[in-house]
């Protein structure tokens, strides 16, 4: 399934549906098909569900799978942000309205959860984790027709019973006794000849942060992360090159007041027993006989697709010979239905020996001559 429209048209029409409906009122969280309790991680998978089943290349000249696909979006972008998701749930829609020129194009959010998105922007002021790159094998067959491949990955991730506090519940968070909240200490040292220094420290108790937990979370054990496996669906274009990078926005580890990495994919393409490829073209090899070199032949070659390509020559075929079929390699990435050429170079697979009678009825047919050096050759 491809995830960019070339077509202007395509990109104008669902980006003005896409204006009307961030203008009427929608219940994203019936959109979505979610309780209003649900985690960040069911709205993730809920909408993972239903983009790929009402994403417009599945759904040609479905006009109600556009509008779907385009409120999913939507919904989406508000849920999964913590402070939209907030400002939703006190005001309603009415709360957005003033920020809807601030949505995202359907398709860029589709992208950047199925991987392909540009690398995420952070704020200057803002604390990045780091990205996650993983090398991922693909055959030249799935470049060619294109695939989607699920991967588990090992993750950390917020803790979902105290949302990353560390507490057992709100109650067991409290102001430090040591520093009074404020996260520091005056410290007071004597010094020699009767003088007295004072610094300010970090408080030990707290750790500077002014508020210490008196029962740990049952499940994090106090550390506000955990560890959890997360299923990423990645979409392998038709034509994509190898080394070509996948990009997760920001789905790398999470942790509290940090904005996560993102999780790269690098593809590696795994050798091809027939075919070679180098940029859009493909290069294969074809074994033929002595007679069919001389007289010509009909064959057929097995495309990557299963397809049997027709290969025909009535002229004499002599060793090392390429012959071009045009339209036949990889296709074009992002290049609107194009594809580059296949090269077939043939071999000849010469008798081992050749009995007394056969030479003399070859003899018949051939003659020798002798070229501009004096050495002897033979023609028809």
């Amino acid at each position: 399934m491809r995830l960019t429209f070339s077509s202007i048209w395509w990109s104008l029409s669902l980006l003005i549906l896409f204006t009307e409906l961030v203008l009427c009122g929608e219940d994203y969280y019936a959109i979505l098909g979610v309780r209003k309790d649900s985690t960040s991680r069911e709205i993730k998978k809920k909408y993972k569900q239903l983009s790929k089943k009402y994403h417009p290349d599945k759904n040609p000249g479905d006009k109600e799978a556009e509008e779907k696909f385009v409120q999913l979006a939507q919904a989406y972008e508000v849920l999964s942000d913590d402070e939209k998701r907030a400002t939703y749930d006190r005001y309603g829609e009415e709360g957005l309205k003033g920020n809807a020129q601030e949505f995202h194009n359907p398709f860029d959010i589709f992208e950047r959860f199925f991987g392909g998105g540009r690398r995420s922007r952070t704020d200057p002021e803002e604390t990045k984790g780091p990205n996650i790159n993983m090398d991922l094998e693909v055959e030249l067959k799935e470049l060619y027709l294109g695939t989607e491949i699920n991967v588990d990955i090992s993750k950390q991730t917020i803790c979902s019973h105290c949302g990353g506090n560390g507490a057992k519940s709100a109650n067991d968070i409290v102001v430090c006794s040591s520093c009074n909240g404020r996260g520091v200490k005056l410290v007071t040292q004597k010094m020699g000849g009767g003088g007295i220094l004072q610094m300010q420290t970090t408080c030990e108790v707290c750790e500077g942060r002014g508020k210490i937990i008196k029962t740990k979370c049952p499940l994090c054990k106090g550390k506000k992360v955990q560890r959890q496996n997360e299923q990423l669906t990645v979409t392998v274009e038709r034509g994509m090159p190898d080394g070509e990078e996948i990009v997760f926005d920001k789905e790398a580890d999470e942790a509290p007041e940090t904005v996560p990495g993102d999780v790269i994919f690098t593809l590696k393409m795994v050798p091809n027993p027939v075919f070679t490829r180098k940029g859009d073209d493909l290069y294969t090899e074809k074994t033929i006989t002595l007679l069919e070199s001389l007289i010509g032949f009909e064959s057929d070659i097995t495309h990557l697709d299963g397809r049997k390509v027709p290969v025909r020559r009535d002229a004499v075929t002599p060793c090392d010979f390429v012959e071009k079929l045009k339209g036949e390699g990889m296709p074009k990435y992002k290049g609107n239905n194009k594809k580059g050429d296949l090269y077939i170079r043939f071999s000849v697979d010469f008798p081992k020996a050749v009995s007394a009678p056969v030479k003399e009825e070859l003899k018949k047919y051939f003659k020798p001559s002798k070229n501009t050096k004096g050495s002897e050759h033979v023609e028809l």
